[in-house]
């Protein structure tokens, strides 16, 4: 139903219905008086979470509700449209399918789609074909010069299939002096293996599978890389994007480097010393693919007070509005209403874009502030992506970030979580604005999943952006992580108190505040590609 959704959507029919707003659905009044209003904070989770607005699915009919709701709502609250002066920005997206009736082979060995491998792509092409690609283990396949680190060291990977460790080599240590130890860094991510890959000019790149390391096991591999992916679109089709992007089950790699004569587990032993040496494994891969491409606009929601003295430097608040949308099953439509992940968020930045209009209206703000609700987080952070691309304003000139993804619904809390150490300068507002409240801050009791690399702020991050995340899904309630989050079960209830989510309301409007008056560029503090980026930007 997706495919043929945006086969229509394609021919223009959904960028005509984005050009109108339809009425927002039956409320009560909004709060206007000072201070977060929980009573607009409910209503607008309500509304979002309501099963009128189908889980807030990508290029769906939900789509249209929630955009057309949230551009009503900056327009009464009295913000102007960052986005040439409208509400909607545009995020042309492509719809990619391969065709899972696909195998690996190498050698003598044949390797079955789903069971022992994965593959995909971000080209727009109806067949991908990879004949005869010499293959090679790089061990974790990172280039990261601050760490003195690179894998690619005396090998060309150019047209050729490339064998990847997941996550850094300090998970795999343990060791606080090797990367940064148990907390991952970006360049454990899966997403940077493939992105270091197409730099080298790989053809493939296949990560080795092994659940302790990549935190989920392989059913979540599958699930997420067997389907229809979004992607976002260029006027070359995304032909400079990697051509297979897979994933190997540890089962099947140690089958592939036995074949080739090698031990898996001595060659991953060895990848964790920085003198480790690229390995030909001395065998051709093969492997084609068909795809089913299809493409039609989704929008990002773009508002912004305007500022008095700096008007051309920008704080952004952001959440992303999109959920799952409705899935058909055997037992009838099942709506993902993302209650908490993340129409919470959503609604907050409503509610934080009317208590800042308020005092901007008495004394108005330096800076300018944007308030950003992205499409398609859920489906690899597409909308914020687009967002980073300077359409609305080039990331040079935005001075941070604040991105909410999921809010404490429960009772408030003596602490506030921060995600990522000693990154950036960003980490002492939040810690000076929760002493301010009475809390601490406590940081990410699992570091090991890299949830700051996970979420809308990080397209910005990469742009040179220093930002926050504020994040709680699960951390007061055991019970939303197991059987709530990305589930059906995510949905609205009358029963929260929202005193976390007034807490941190309170808490974001104190640091846009500082940031949107003071004149202060937040730095970062380690040594990465995005402090050299924020670095380029300043000269």
């Amino acid at each position: 139903m997706v495919s043929t959704f945006l086969k229509s959507a394609s021919l223009g029919l959904l960028v005509a219905l984005f050009g109108c707003s339809e009425p927002a659905s039956e409320q009560s009044p909004l709060e206007t008086t000072p201070g977060v209003s929980l009573n607009n904070v409910k209503q607008h989770i309500k509304i979002l979470a309501s099963d009128d607005f189908q889980g807030r699915g990508p290029l769906t009919h939900g789509e249209v509700k929630t955009v057309g709701y949230l551009s009503e709502q900056y327009k009464a609250l009295g913000l102007t449209g960052a986005y040439k002066e409208k509400y909607l920005q545009p995020v042309k997206m492509a719809m990619v399918t391969a065709n899972q009736n696909m195998q690996l082979t190498i050698g003598d060995l044949s390797f079955v789609a789903g069971k022992d491998f994965t593959a995909r792509t971000k080209q727009l092409k109806p067949v991908i074909d990879v004949r005869d690609s010499d293959i090679v283990f790089v061990g974790y396949g990172i280039n990261a010069p601050e760490y003195n680190w690179n894998d690619y060291k005396n090998i060309d990977v150019e047209g050729k299939t490339v064998v990847v460790l997941v996550n850094d080599p300090g998970f795999a240590t343990q060791n606080d002096a090797l990367f940064t130890g148990n907390a991952m860094t970006y360049y454990g991510r899966w997403t940077y293996k493939y992105e270091e890959a197409a730099r080298q000019g790989a053809k493939a790149v296949f990560i080795v599978h092994e659940t302790a390391p990549a935190a989920y096991p392989w059913g979540v591999v599958e699930s997420s890389n067997t389907g229809t992916k979004y992607t976002l679109m260029d006027n070359n089709l995304n032909a400079n994007e990697l051509p297979v992007m897979g994933w190997l089950t540890l089962d099947a790699t140690e089958q592939l480097f036995a074949s080739a004569n090698l031990n898996y587990q001595q060659l991953k032993q060895a990848a964790l010393n920085d003198d480790f040496k690229a390995t030909p494994l001395n065998l051709k891969a093969n492997l084609a693919f068909k795809n089913e491409v299809s493409h039609a606009k989704s929008h990002n929601v773009v508002a912004q007070i305007t500022g008095s003295e700096a008007p051309d430097e920008y704080v952004v608040i952001s959440a992303h509005w999109d959920h799952f949308g409705t899935k058909q099953t055997d037992s009838g439509p099942k709506i993902y209403n993302g209650a908490v992940d993340n129409a919470s968020g959503t609604a907050a930045t409503l509610e934080i874009a009317r208590i800042m209009n308020q005092i901007h209206q008495q004394t108005p703000f330096k800076r300018s502030i944007i308030f950003a609700n992205f499409t398609a987080e859920e489906t690899g952070l597409i909308g914020s992506q687009e967002f980073a691309s300077g359409a609305v304003v080039p990331t040079k000139q935005m001075v941070g970030l604040l991105n909410i993804d999921g809010m404490n619904v429960l009772d408030g809390t003596d602490y506030i979580l921060q995600y990522g150490k000693d990154l950036s300068t960003m980490e002492n507002y939040l810690a000076k604005a929760a002493k301010a409240q009475g809390r601490v801050v406590k940081m990410d009791p699992r570091p090991q999943n890299g949830l700051f690399f996970r979420s809308d702020h990080f397209s910005l991050s990469k742009q040179g952006v220093p930002s926050l995340l504020f994040m709680s899904l699960g951390d007061t309630d055991p019970d939303y992580i197991a059987h709530k989050y990305h589930k059906e079960a995510d949905d609205y209830s009358p029963q929260w108190s929202l005193g976390g989510v007034k807490q941190d309301i309170e808490l974001i409007v104190d640091i846009a505040s500082q940031l949107a008056n003071n004149g202060d560029w937040p730095k970062w503090t380690s040594d990465s590609d995005f402090k050299a980026k924020r670095a380029l930007d300043k000269q």
